[in-house]
This record gives C-alpha cells, structure tokens and sequence, in this order.
C-alpha cells in the first residue's frame, strides 16, 4: 500500500470519540464506513456522511485504514476479531482507544501475524475536542506508512506527537498524560469539598485561584461543573476508573509507587458504588 491520501476509512466503534472521528473524516471528504455494537449508533452518523455496516468485517473491507475507538481492549479485540473476514495484509490499523500495555501488546501482536501496519495511537481528549477535531494524537508506529496515518490525524486532531517506532509508547504516554488529567480531577474535587465542608463558599476558592500561578483552565472547567451539578459525560465515571487501573497496573509493572492514583481509583470506586458511574467523572466530588 503507497503513502497515499487513504481513500475509505473504517471506524468500528462509535460511541463518543469513535462517532467524532467518523463524522469529522467524512467532513473533510474521505469515505467513511462505520460498524458499532449498538447499530443505532452508527446508523445516527448517516446526516453526516458516515456508512453504516451491519457486519464489521464490511465496514473493513477494501478500507486502505482501519481505525479502532472501543471502550477497552476486550471490545477492540472483539471488534478486530469480527472484522478479521474482511481484513487483508497491508491494511493501516490505527489504534485509538486507551486500552492500557498489556492490551497493546496482544493487539500489536494480532496484527503483526494477519499482515497489518499497527499503530498504537490513543487520544488527548474528550467530548468537546473530538467533536471539533482538536484531539492530540499520541502516536507509535513504523515509519513506513506514517504518511497516510497524518493525513487521517490531521483531519481529526489538532497535533499528533510521534513518539517512537515502538507500539506502546503511545499507550505509556498516554497513561501518563490520563494520570495528571485523574489527578487534576479528584483534586479539584477534594478542594471544593473541603471548602464546604468548613462552611465556605466553595466558589471562592476557584475565584481566588483565577488568573494566577496555581491556575489551570481545567480547574476553573470541571469545578464550575461540579458546583453547577452538571455531570454531562465528556468521560464517565466508568471510563475513569478503568484507565485509574491500568495507570496503577503499568505503574507496579514498572517499580513505581503510586499512592495518590491507587487513592483516587477508590474515589472513583466509591462513585461508582453510589450509582454515578455513567456520569462525567467530575461526580468524584460526590465520592
């Protein structure tokens, strides 16, 4: 397959990374066929250009690039696995989710044996950035076809930081960057928290933060949703803690201690234990 502007993309997995990218590739003019799970999902993408496939092996089929965005790396190894009929050597698979090293690694292997160019290439970014294609790719990968992986990056996302030749590193990377987004999270949490709970108005801790050094704009984002009580889902609850797994998993594989992310896995735990699980992970201020 040449380093070429790839002319069809198969997304399998449309929830909501997956659907931004099917619709965001269809706007910028490539041919886009997607296959998700829920069918509903991928048939609501018709308005913008997106062919729905019942059978992923069809979504795959002639594709020059095949993109995955599930939830975990069980259900893009099941997604894979239900395309393999239609899959063919050569073939790019750009791999998306967060779906930890251990996964990477059985899924890197999968396709080295069925003839696939893998790229191991997770997200920065939620809702919001997805949908406006601002996502920061974070991508490993042989040199070979990288030509075609950027012109597919470049219509999803706002940058794309190649790591190495290396499948993993994107996904290392990438449970690095998850870990500072936990923490930012609990710790925006914790803070509104403890101003209530000493009878303060826990907006003046956020205004008083404004505009100086301790300030970040996602402090002043995900706190103003916290004391708003909006928990609209850019990532669940659920997401959150998974990837707090994986986080903590590579962390002991690596010899690294990590007591403030094993504490915020059990925040989110306890979230998840009161019913919140399917909100947007800011509802760790309700843990």
């Amino acid at each position: 397959m040449s380093q070429a502007q790839p002319a069809a993309i198969a997304v399998l997995g449309t929830g909501i990374i997956g659907a931004a990218v099917a619709c965001n590739l269809a706007r910028k003019g490539f041919a886009v066929r997607a296959w998700n799970r829920s069918p509903d999902k991928a048939q609501a993408l018709a308005a913008d250009g997106v062919a729905a496939c019942a059978a992923a092996a069809d979504a795959v089929r002639g594709a020059d690039v095949v993109i995955t965005a599930g939830k975990d790396g069980a259900a893009v190894a099941e997604a894979m696995r239900q395309a393999e009929a239609g899959l063919a050597p050569g073939q790019i698979w750009l791999q998306l989710a967060t779906i930890g090293l251990d996964a990477t690694a059985d899924l890197s292997a999968w396709a080295t044996a069925r003839g696939l160019v893998f790229y191991d290439a997770p997200v920065v970014g939620t809702r919001q950035p997805a949908e406006t294609g601002q996502l920061v790719m974070l991508a490993a990968g042989p040199q070979s076809h990288r030509e075609t992986a950027q012109a597919a990056f470049d219509a999803i996302s706002r940058r794309t930081v190649w790591i190495s030749e290396r499948p993993g590193d994107g996904s290392r990377l990438k449970l690095v960057i998850n870990n500072w987004v936990l923490a930012l999270t609990h710790g925006a949490a914790e803070t509104l928290a403890l101003a209530q709970g000493l009878g303060l108005d826990p907006a003046l801790a956020l205004e008083t933060i404004a505009g100086g050094p301790l300030d970040v704009p996602y402090l002043q984002l995900k706190g103003k949703a916290m004391l708003a009580g909006d928990y609209t889902v850019s990532f669940s609850v659920d997401n959150a803690a998974k990837d707090a797994g994986l986080v903590l998993a590579a962390a002991e594989a690596a010899g690294v201690r990590m007591d403030g992310s094993a504490a915020g896995l059990a925040r989110f735990q306890r979230a998840i234990a009161a019913g919140h699980g399917d909100k947007d992970m800011a509802a760790t201020f309700l843990a």
